[in-house]
Order: C-alpha cells, then structure tokens, then sequence
C-alpha cells in the first residue's frame, strides 16, 4: 500500500517586530555611547620582564612625556570631582557646574590650576595644546598636592580598603632628574611604594630562575 505524502507548507516568519527591537537598541546605543578624548600625551615606556598586572581601578597614574612635562590620570570619576573642589579651595579658584562635569569625564589632565579653565572649554586639538604639564617646581609643587587630594578624596569617597594605587608612566627618553623630582614629590607624603609601567619584554635567553615581577 502507497504511503500517503503529507504535503509541505512554507513557514514564514513576521521578523518586522525582531528588526524594530534591533535598530532601537542599536539608536540607543549609539546616542548613549560618549567617544573616547584623545589623550594629551603620548608615552613610549622603556621595556621590562616584570608581568605584574595593574588593576582597572583605584589607580592614580603618573605619566610624564620625553619634555618632562607631568600629567595626571585618576580613574574614578567621584574622586576626580572630590580633588577638584580640594585644589579649587586650596588655591581660591572657582569652577561652574559645567566645568565640573567636564573635568569629571576627563580621565587624564596636565596643566596648572590657573589655566585648567581655559582646558575644559577646549575641545580636541586645542585642549591637548594647552597642557603643558602639572608644574612641579619646588615654589608651586601643584603636582604634590594634586596627589595629595586625590588619596584624601579617594578614602573619603570609598574608604580606607579601596586607597589609591600610585602608578609611574614615563617615557624611555625622559630625563633621569624628572623621574627623581617626582618620585622626591611621593616620597614627601610617605608614599614609597609604587609602581613603574614598561613594555613587556621577552626574558632574555640563558637567563636561570623564576620569572619575578618587581616593583
């Protein structure tokens, strides 16, 4: 006896809804999404065997250029805020609410306190030309006490357990005495463990041993 064929029938899906959903998400994302600044400094760091890994927050970097120009890089943007309302106090400057919120989405900064103005109403090109670098002479150290709020204002704001990490980024042509003042400005505040970011290197061959990360 013949097998009786079950005729087929097409399935056709509605994807009208699906793709609705898809380019609304997509159109949220896109005017929610805020652009990465470029930042004002470029670092070519010196090369190193230590693997040590720094963490993705509660870091305070220190980065200065082959000029020995100092910047400044602090992660939390509750913190950026705090340190501000400090140096604005300490040196009798007043900032507005928008140039607070533009100072509180800026993650890395160098310039004096007189002029940080003038950076947060810069845009692109521009606000990189106007940084030349935290002073750190020893007649106005803006630098010492940059990072000085910034640790007084990261435990205020989460505490003794989550204080800040004190990270050095300089570059491989940076001169010596540069390095040395602001490891001199660290050392005044009783900070005399810190770390030193570099380029990975691969060990050199014959070396014997564990492979040790040093600070």
């Amino acid at each position: 006896m013949a097998k009786v064929k079950v005729p087929r029938k097409s399935i056709s899906l509605d994807m009208t809804a699906m793709c609705d959903v898809a380019f609304l998400l997509l159109t949220f994302f896109i005017l929610t999404a805020t652009a990465r600044e470029e930042e004002p400094v470029v670092v070519d760091t010196p090369g190193s065997v230590s693997e040590t890994v720094l963490p993705d927050r509660d870091v305070l970097i220190i980065s200065i250029d082959k000029g020995g120009q100092v910047f400044l890089k602090v992660d939390s943007e509750k913190t950026r805020l705090a340190m501000l309302d400090k140096m604005a106090g300490r040196y009798q400057v007043s900032f507005s609410e928008g140039e607070k919120n533009q100072f509180r989405l800026t993650e890395m900064f160098g310039a004096p306190i007189a002029n940080l103005k003038s950076v947060l109403h810069a845009k692109g090109r521009d606000r990189v030309a106007l940084q030349k670098g935290i002073p750190t002479d020893s007649l106005d150290n803006q630098l010492d006490n940059w990072v000085s709020y910034a640790r007084l204002a990261q435990v205020e704001t989460f505490g003794e357990k989550q204080q800040l990490r004190i990270v050095i980024k300089a570059d491989k042509d940076t001169k010596y005495e540069v390095i040395q003042k602001v490891i001199d400005t660290l050392m005044k505040q009783n900070m005399n463990k810190f770390n030193l970011i570099t380029n990975l290197e691969q060990m050199p061959a014959g070396f014997g041993g564990e492979k040790k990360s040093h600070k």
